[in-house]
């Protein structure tokens, strides 16, 4: 992809100057004596002397501990196997209601819209009482240190209540959303084993209620684990509990707790005590189970939503996504800085695919995110939200999920603000935030992530592992972080841990991402490593080929896989069709010379064919494996991760792909 030279949006003077990365740089010249003047020579810092750089951001955003450390960081050379903070004891909760009891405690915590046009409020101190109140309730359910509380639950203040009193009480918290069937939620939980169970009675997705009740009775029925089931109101004021044993309502839970005052007793823990259990995606076997530590989460979080992200106390951050994607987790870590966190459950193009856009005018929105899908999707439904929306407050957008195509980031400063940051971010569920993201001190170029992240060691490696520069290779990382994951839940001796990042370089976590560093200091995220396509011994990443497809008005979606071919490879394109397209000669035509004019003639499909629905993740990410199984007649291995699983039928037994056809 051709690199721009000129940024697309410079931050104004006034605009770095106010920066908490701006303070943090001051602060490191005055606490350490270290004369850095810009990011490029934080980062160095930051990689360089991790043992200051940690406590100093430690120290800069306040967490809270109730004993010191012994030593930041023991044996630095182990990747996996380096300890953290070893002595520290802390609590994540009592950190996220910090300001429950001080000045803010009257300021909202949590907005709540539904797409069944609900709109709720808890201030800090109306959150406080309610996880008070949560909290007692579980140790009336005997949950304790260690114990597993799970949540399949829409995006609601209850779930984030309910995470709070599990982490409270040094229990580990695990959630995946309420459109999950019953295999994808079984498959999960029955491996972590969870004591307790947080749900709602169902929920609302394009102007339809769903109930979850049903499939609870028998997901519960199948994990016997499970002793309590607690049904969150949502559908109905009093939903009907019949269908499942040992259940109780919410406000009944609550209520028995017989709670006399609204203190918590926070339980002192360990730094590295486990905090969430989160999963893969489970696209290519059985989800691992990803378990994160209380410290590392929050030391990570907390660096990048104060200094990359730049939030403060009078912000409002939003990001569309469920309780079964990370960004879940990482946004209500926003709750430490004071900020207020606003929820949205539903669809995002429920009534029109201007709702998310009315909300943040309603509520002043100040930091917006979304995946990388929903942006492309706005472009193609022509939606312009700075012509019928006042957005004065918003002055960051957000987007991860998948890389963000170098045209959204036209589109976003076109229609939707000229003034902004705009974040391209990238990470996930295996170390719980990022890798590369934004900058509130950097210029943004188009289709690049502004800056690698600070204390994040990440380099690309060739083939044999030697650094590159300016060329395309494999994102890895090469010195412990405090957020990566402590193990895999039932990982005897870490045998998948260690094949799941360290196969490929020793002592280097790889993350399967196929990316780029640019001569800005940026980064360029291509597509996954897993399906990178090879024509010619040539290592092609598809989001090159989606970009270029998804310029044509005519194509609503793509997906690009490798099939085996002649001793070789050749590129299938499949492209689901705007209502009313046909894919003709003329239009596969169009279609291929874009893409050889504006990458490589590498890169042209062999194929074009035209398919009625495309897979996605839970999260929005397209299946190229699951495609290119289908297509090579091979076993998926779990249906259950993918939304849509039947849309993988339109990719059987084409014609187009057999062998006598040329």
């Amino acid at each position: 992809m051709p690199i721009d030279t000129k940024p697309i949006w410079t931050p104004s003077p006034q605009r770095i100057a106010a920066a908490n990365l701006t303070h943090f740089i001051q602060t490191v010249r005055d606490e350490y004596g270290f004369d850095v003047d810009d990011y490029a020579a934080l980062y160095q810092w930051s990689i360089e002397a991790p043992e200051q750089f940690w406590p100093a951001v430690w120290r800069f955003t306040d967490i809270k501990t109730s004993r010191q450390w012994d030593s930041v960081l023991s044996d630095a050379d182990k990747l996996p196997g380096a300890t953290w903070f070893a002595g520290a004891q802390l609590n994540f909760a009592e950190n996220l209601l910090r300001h429950c009891k001080g000045e803010l405690r009257n300021k909202p915590a949590l907005i709540f819209h539904g797409e069944d046009k609900n709109r709720c409020e808890l201030s800090y101190g109306e959150l406080y009482n309610a996880v008070a109140k949560v909290a007692a309730a579980m140790r009336n359910s005997r949950v304790g240190i260690g114990d597993r509380v799970a949540g399949f639950i829409a995006n609601r203040p209850e779930a984030i209540i309910a995470m709070l009193a599990t982490t409270s009480l040094g229990a580990i918290w695990s959630s995946c959303s309420p459109d999950f069937g019953i295999e994808g939620a079984v498959e999960r939980f029955e491996q972590i084993e969870p004591k307790l169970l947080f749900c709602c009675d169902g929920y609302w997705f394009k102007g339809k209620q769903h109930d979850s009740l049903t499939r609870l009775a028998q997901i519960t029925q199948r994990i016997t684990s499970i002793q309590q089931i607690v049904v969150i109101p949502y559908l109905n004021q009093q939903p009907n509990l019949t269908p499942l044993a040992n259940a109780v309502h919410y406000g009944d839970y609550m209520d028995a707790a017989n709670v006399d005052n609204d203190t918590i007793d926070f339980v002192q823990l360990p730094f590295d005590h486990p905090l969430y259990i989160l999963y893969s995606s489970g696209t290519t076997g059985k989800p691992k189970c990803i378990v994160h530590g209380a410290g590392g989460t929050l030391l990570q979080h907390l660096k990048e939503l104060v200094l990359h992200t730049d939030l403060k106390a009078d912000d409002v951050i939003f990001y569309f996504t469920t309780c079964g994607w990370m960004m879940w987790n990482w946004q209500i870590s926003a709750l430490a800085t004071g900020a207020t966190l606003l929820l949205y459950d539903g669809s995002p193009f429920h009534p029109s695919a201007n709702i998310l856009f009315d909300i943040a005018q309603q509520e002043g929105i100040t930091l917006f995110g979304a995946s990388a899908k929903y942006f492309s999707a706005l472009e193609k439904e022509g939606i312009k939200p700075k012509h019928n929306h006042r957005l004065d407050k918003l002055r960051t957008i957000l987007s991860t999920g998948s890389p963000l195509a170098p045209e959204s980031y036209d589109y976003i400063y076109r229609e939707i603000k000229p003034d902004l940051q705009l974040s391209s971010i990238s990470g996930g569920t295996d170390i719980v935030s990022c890798f590369a993201l934004g900058n509130p001190l950097l210029p943004v170029y188009r289709g690049e992530l502004q800056c690698r992240g600070l204390g994040m060691k990440v380099e690309v490696f060739d083939e044999n592992g030697h650094a590159l520069h300016n060329q395309k290779g494999e994102l890895v990382c090469t010195a412990p972080a405090p957020s990566m994951p402590l193990y895999f839940w039932g990982d005897s001796n870490n045998a998948k841990y260690h094949a799941a990042y360290f196969e490929r370089f020793p002592d280097v976590w790889t993350h399967g991402d196929y990316a780029e560093l640019t001569h800005h200091d940026g980064l360029i995220i291509y597509g996954r490593s897993d399906a990178l396509l090879n024509p010619g011994g040539v290592r092609i990443g598809t989001a090159e080929i989606y970009r270029q497809v998804e310029k044509q008005p005519e194509i609503a979606e793509s997906i690009a896989v490798g099939q085996r071919w002649k001793d070789d490879v050749r590129i299938i394109l499949f492209v689901k069709l705007q209502t009313g397209v046909v894919l003709d000669e003329a239009l596969i035509a169009k279609l291929k010379q874009r893409i050889r004019d504006n990458t490589t003639p590498r890169h042209v499909p062999g194929k074009v064919i035209a398919v009625d629905d495309i897979p996605h993740t839970r999260s929005g990410k397209i299946v190229e494996l699951a495609v290119r199984n289908v297509i090579h007649n091979e076993p998926v291995p779990n249906l259950s991760a993918i939304a849509n699983p039947e849309a993988l039928d339109c990719f059987k037994r084409l014609p187009e792909l057999a062998r006598d056809n040329e």
